[in-house]
């Protein structure tokens, strides 16, 4: 089964970071994927690639041959621009933490998500040489504001990162600190903020907190920083940021209708 590993500016040569894999295999006129998150260690040959999580799968009949070749060489075109390279050893099961037995502990935390607005189109304009040279300053300035301030970077996928913050102040001010670094770049940043509980199990962070913020952000447009009402609430002491309102919003796939704040300055 050809498989693929979305890289960002990871390429091959760094070991321990989250990204995605998409698998695709033709047997006759069905096609079969594959797709999830997945760890990366090691590098070079040496390189292991772990599903998180188990992977999504989805069959596909295509009625005839020729129509499946067609399906599956559109599908990998569409993957490279994406930025995925091609794997060539095994996805194995999720590697099993030293403490496996562990019980699950909750935690709490301000959730922050930020990607680049409009990046395929960018990628394709710039070409990969100059685009790999930018994400790499891009993510050089963003781990720069999350050390200032004392965030913990999570996730890395592509352009996007999530990170986790003990005070809400922190990780807001890292958001606008981000998305004025990255302007330098020639980049427009969104992010969103959200806080609540998750679940630590496995070394894995699981919870609907981190779904919230994820929807927060995709509400946000190129340079918003949008926080969601559990985030305003947590801050009415503080007289650092100014919020405005930016209405009352079904998130995709979350329960009840969420209010949300536009951060200003």
């Amino acid at each position: 089964m050809p498989k693929f590993l979305r890289i960002g500016v990871h390429w091959s040569n760094v070991s321990g970071y989250t990204s995605k894999a998409w698998c695709v295999r033709r047997v006759g006129p069905v096609i079969f994927l594959k797709w999830g998150a997945v760890e990366v260690h090691g590098t070079g040959a040496g390189r292991k690639v772990y599903w998180t999580r188990l992977p999504q799968e989805k069959t596909i009949r295509c009625g005839t041959v020729q129509r499946a070749q067609d399906y599956a060489k559109a599908a990998i075109a569409r993957r490279r621009n994406h930025r995925y390279e091609p794997l060539t050893g095994p996805i194995a099961n999720r590697r099993r933490s030293a403490g496996g037995s562990a019980e699950p502990k909750q935690a709490l935390a301000t959730i922050l998500i930020v990607d680049i607005v409009g990046s395929t189109a960018k990628a394709a304009k710039l070409g990969d040489a100059r685009w790999t040279k930018i994400m790499g300053h891009y993510y050089a300035a963003v781990r720069k504001e999350l050390k200032t301030s004392r965030g913990k970077e999570v996730v890395t996928t592509g352009d996007g990162v999530l990170a986790t913050f003990k005070a809400p102040a922190a990780g807001v001010s890292c958001a606008t600190a981000i998305r004025e670094a990255v302007r330098t770049l020639g980049l427009d940043v969104r992010g969103g903020l959200h806080a609540g509980e998750y679940t630590v199990s496995g070394g894995e962070m699981v919870g609907l907190a981190f779904h919230i913020g994820t929807r927060v952000a995709a509400k946000a447009r190129a340079g918003e920083v949008l926080v969601s009402s559990a985030v305003k609430d947590l801050m009415k002491t503080q007289s650092t940021f100014s919020f405005r309102d930016h209405g009352v919003h079904q998130l995709k796939g979350v329960p009840e209708r969420w209010r949300l704040y536009r951060v200003e300055g």
